[in-house]
């Protein structure tokens, strides 16, 4: 597969992902066409040795697993990443009709760069949870795909001083327009939900909508872009491009070894729910598999001691505009390679043990490898990580792919870089 073929797979996957729950419906086909075996976490499990299984929780986070040949003595080889992005996600009861307007309720989902999602053209997808004609509590994810709303700018002739320190207020300034308002009807958004779900889902049968988690993104397709196609624009870079390289590389191992992939929910917002990375789904997903695939008592604390972990998430590109926002030592550029992410004060999980065996795998598979370093006079992010190295025991080192405008409706990465990930993701797991 040549780098081209595996880009357009990649602007594929993100244009199919518009939330957090169709990541982990997509990754779900791939792996289960891969001959991934479905598990359920209410029932049994019979794990075998030399096959591979997946199992989700909350329909937005998943963790997919190769028992290998070596019945974990060997530990296992762990990849993740995180399915969630900032974005505008639907209050519960959002309807607004006022000043002769439809507009819709929103809260600020994570740490979303506000300006850039004024003048977009918006659609709305996620998930939908409703009642049918049984009394049964159903559930069906939905994507309207077509643009049916957008965030007006105020016209500079408005708001001269635009320009001059402007401050957003996201409770006023955020709302989404839908359409006119009827001078006869009111919009009813239940309604409109209902005969979506009963059109687009084929639940002819669906009677009540009970609740719903639906976010707004931007329908421009992801795209290569640049004069020598140097670059992937696309909404949701951080951190689909992530979840679909450790997808891949798993799916495109040779399965020898025993390897994980977890790919949690909720990152952008602190990583605290069932399905995030501070939650019980990793470490349940790790008891069982020490639990059917081995008789010693101690089983799960040999398996973690020997394990390692790979945390992906995008990583801070430098800026040619803004040079003097990175460490002068430590300035990634995009299509320099995988960037691998340390901080004194474990805002990222690496350690010098970590990296080593980072590096020596971009070196046998010659990728090149860069650094990134926060500068001492900023705050550093965090990523699942540190919450997964604490949790577990398991040595972790922080990489990815070098980004700009990261938490923007539209970031930028390098259309060389998810490439060169996945073959040292491969080479992680086959290793």
């Amino acid at each position: 597969m040549t780098a081209a073929q595996f880009n357009q797979q990649l602007l594929d996957f993100l244009q199919q992902s518009p939330t957090a729950f169709h990541a982990v419906a997509n990754m779900k086909v791939q792996l289960e066409e891969a001959g991934f075996q479905i598990l359920d976490e209410a029932s049994a499990w019979q794990l075998q040795a030399d096959k591979g299984y997946l199992v989700t929780r909350n329909d937005s986070a998943l963790i997919a697993f190769c028992t290998g040949r070596s019945n974990l003595q060997e530990g296992l080889r762990i990849s993740g990443a995180h399915t969630d992005s900032p974005c505008l996600k639907l209050k519960p009861d959002p309807v607004i009709e006022k000043n002769g307007y439809v507009q819709l309720g929103v809260e600020v989902y994570g740490g979303a760069l506000y300006a850039p999602w004024f003048d977009r053209d918006l659609s709305l997808a996620g998930r939908v949870n409703f009642q049918n004609r049984s009394g049964e509590l159903k559930s069906t994810l939905i994507d309207i795909e077509k643009p049916i709303a957008v965030v007006p700018s105020l016209a500079i002739h408005l708001f001269r001083d635009v320009h001059n320190g402007r401050s957003l207020n996201p409770q006023k300034e955020l709302l989404p327009v839908l359409q006119l308002a009827q001078d006869k009807e009111h919009f009813d958004f239940e309604r409109f939900l209902l005969a979506l779900i009963r059109k687009q889902a084929g639940n002819g049968n669906a009677t009540e909508i009970l609740a719903h988690e639906l976010f707004f993104y931007d329908t421009q397709p992801p795209a290569l872009i640049g004069m020598k196609e140097d670059f992937i624009a696309s909404a949701r870079l951080d951190n689909l491009l992530s979840c679909f390289v450790a997808c891949q590389g798993l799916i495109r191992s040779k399965g020898k070894h025993a390897s994980l992939l977890v790919c949690n929910d909720h990152e952008e917002v602190g990583s605290a729910s069932t399905s995030g990375a501070q939650g019980p789904f990793l470490k349940s997903v790790l008891a069982r598999l020490a639990a059917n695939l081995s008789t010693e008592t101690d089983a799960l604390e040999r398996i973690s001691s020997l394990s390692t972990f790979l945390s992906l998430d995008n990583a801070h590109g430098v800026h040619p505009n803004y040079v003097e926002k990175h460490d002068d030592m430590h300035r990634p550029v995009l299509n320099g390679g995988p960037v691998i992410k340390l901080n004194a004060n474990q805002r990222y999980a690496s350690n010098s043990e970590s990296v080593a065996l980072f590096k020596s795998i971009c070196n046998k598979v010659r990728v090149p490898f860069q650094a990134f370093a926060m500068r001492n006079d900023m705050a550093c992010g965090s990523t699942i990580g540190p919450i997964t190295a604490t949790g577990t025991g398991i040595t972790t080192v922080d990489v990815g792919v070098a980004t700009f405008a990261m938490h923007s409706i539209r970031e930028l990465a390098g259309s060389k870089d998810a490439f060169a990930l996945l073959k040292v993701v491969k080479s992680y797991f086959d290793r």
